[in-house]
């Protein structure tokens, strides 16, 4: 199963987030196989997050980009120690090929490492070089490595210790035990009377009796002894092997691995892997610890995969949309598609919004559309086409409207609209730079790289109060996005009239068919539609 995202075009409008927000609903009805999340690349409108607050609805969540995160490709497993389980624990996950090559260390549910067999290289070298080992014992581990059962678990539940066994003659023993320096060490040894005494008489912290077929034999007074006795069923060659592996996991951390965020780009991961000493890195989200990556992780670049909806150009959608999947498009703009490895499906029409193209894939579909889902849908054509009043209105987006109206239990399609437009920001009160890139669409023709922006208000009385404002900030907007020319189309949706604000560009300005209003200001008398009026008309200019 994947995740798929839908999402409408940067700076999106009403259209492109209605659009998103439906067109995964329908695909999670037509495809349960996979996961569609519906996403934005950019702020919500005053409008539209008025309409969907109206609506009692969540808005498509926000994400900046679609580039490959190392959550793509991070792992969990079953296959964890507690920091005081044994080492014994740990190496058996290595009995497998299909293993992960770390093995992730908790305490409790708390993370606090991750092992591979190089730790366990590590261990098993410095115990046989240089002097005789010192191991980290915890008692309760015994039993869990060796087969057997203690005679008594004595006072001392963890302790330092090397390992002795007692196999020689006593007198001997007794000269090894005496010239041992620093930590008493854990005896291993058979019913030897002898030995035992001296054990318990000096106190080391533990006796591991082997060869013992039914009882103790040995008469010792075990009473007197403060430690631990441990009966184990191997032989004692055998126990001493497995004695190693009972020191707990959390003595072969010696170093931390760096920590990655899950939301830390693919690629960068990657280097940082490369470049440690580390087998595997552990994954974090914030101070939560998700899962972790290894270098078998890295072996092949996953894709996000996306569904575009409301725009079919690169430049227009998601940022990183080049490294990802693009397995669909639903659009109603001119076609500037980049070209796909695969076959996609795509459904563009040149319908006054991308809700009704998407409302047509419902009823194609036979799906139903529930009450607030035909709302949204509504919502999405009334903006686009501005209540049915814009030139891209077609006949199908008056039928789509009719039908989702009756849908959505909506009685009046303009007091719905009218509401709607209304609760649009005010561009006297509002910051120039936020309302200019609301809805900015960027273009290249004939030489010439060009934005447009739009938004939709109630009345253009106004204007002149904040011109000179927006004016100054378009130019800063047309600097920052290295443009030739840059304008702003203010819309009055109930009057169907606009005005349009740019920077200076004389050689294009004088042949413009519109009337000029001031310095960077122009009327224009029944223009609703950036797409249908005035980018054609900015084209012809350039044409000329």
């Amino acid at each position: 199963m994947a995740e798929i995202y839908v999402s409408g075009h940067r700076n999106p409008d009403m259209d492109s987030i209605c659009a998103a927000y439906c067109y995964a609903y329908l695909k999670n009805k037509l495809d349960p196989t996979n996961t569609y999340l519906p996403v934005r690349c950019g702020n919500l409108n005053d409008a539209t997050k008025a309409q969907f607050e109206r609506l009692g609805i969540s808005p498509p969540p926000f994400i900046k980009d679609v580039r490959t995160k190392v959550m793509s490709v991070t792992r969990t497993t079953q296959d964890v120690v507690q920091t005081v389980d044994p080492v014994y624990k740990l190496v058996s996950f290595y009995g497998s090929s299909s293993r992960s090559s770390v093995v992730p260390v908790m305490e409790g549910q708390r993370y606090r490492g991750l092992l591979s067999v190089d730790e366990v290289s590590s261990f098993i070298l410095k115990e046989n070089s240089g002097k005789r080992p010192v191991y980290h014992f915890v008692a309760e581990n015994f039993p869990k490595v060796l087969k057997g059962s203690f005679l008594q678990k004595g006072s001392r539940t963890t302790f330092d210790a090397p390992i002795m066994v007692g196999a020689m003659r006593y007198v001997i023993f007794c000269k090894h035990m005496d010239a041992l320096e620093g930590s008493p060490p854990i005896l291993v040894v058979g019913d030897r009377e002898d030995h035992i005494r001296k054990a318990i008489e000096l106190q080391i912290p533990a006796i591991i009796l082997t060869g013992i077929e039914d009882q103790v034999s040995a008469k010792v007074d075990w009473e007197s002894y403060e430690g631990v006795v441990f009966v184990s069923q191997h032989d004692t060659a055998e126990t001493l092997r497995l004695l190693r592996l009972c020191v707990p996991v959390v003595q072969l951390m010696l170093q931390d691995p760096p920590i990655l965020q899950s939301d830390c780009l693919f690629d960068e991961a990657r280097d940082i892997l490369a470049d440690s000493e580390f087998r595997g890195l552990p994954v974090f989200t914030g101070n939560q610890y998700t899962g972790f990556v290894t270098r078998r992780c890295f072996l092949e670049k996953p894709k996000t995969k996306l569904i575009m909806v409301d725009h079919n150009e690169s430049e227009q959608g998601v940022p990183g949309i080049d490294e990802a999947e693009v397995v669909e498009i639903i659009d109603h703009h001119r076609l500037g598609a980049a070209k796909t490895r695969n076959p996609i499906f795509i459904c563009c029409e040149p319908l006054g919004s991308t809700c009704t193209i998407i409302y047509k894939l419902f009823v194609r579909n036979q799906v139903e559309v529930p009450a607030h889902l035909a709302k949204v849908l509504l919502s999405g054509i009334i903006s686009d086409t501005i209540m049915l009043k814009s030139p891209t209105t077609t006949f199908e987006d008056y039928t789509a409207v009719q039908d989702l109206l009756q849908l959505g239990n909506v009685a009046d399609m303009r007091k719905f609209g009218e509401t709607m437009f209304q609760s649009g920001a005010s561009l006297a009160k509002e910051d120039p730079r936020k309302m200019l890139e609301a809805d900015f669409k960027q273009y290249k023709e004939l030489g010439v790289t060009f934005g447009i922006g739009q938004c939709e208000v109630t009345t253009l009385t106004d204007v002149d109060d904040y011109k000179t404002a927006y004016l100054t900030e378009l130019e800063k907007v047309r600097q920052t996005h290295a443009l030739d020319w840059a304008m702003f189309l203010i819309t009055d949706v109930v009057r169907e009239n606009s005005v349009l604000l740019m920077t200076s560009m004389p050689l294009f300005e004088r042949k413009l068919a519109y009337e000029k209003d001031g310095d960077g200001k122009f009327w224009l008398p029944g223009v609703l539609s950036r797409k249908k009026q005035l980018l054609p008309e900015i084209l012809r200019v350039l044409e000329e």
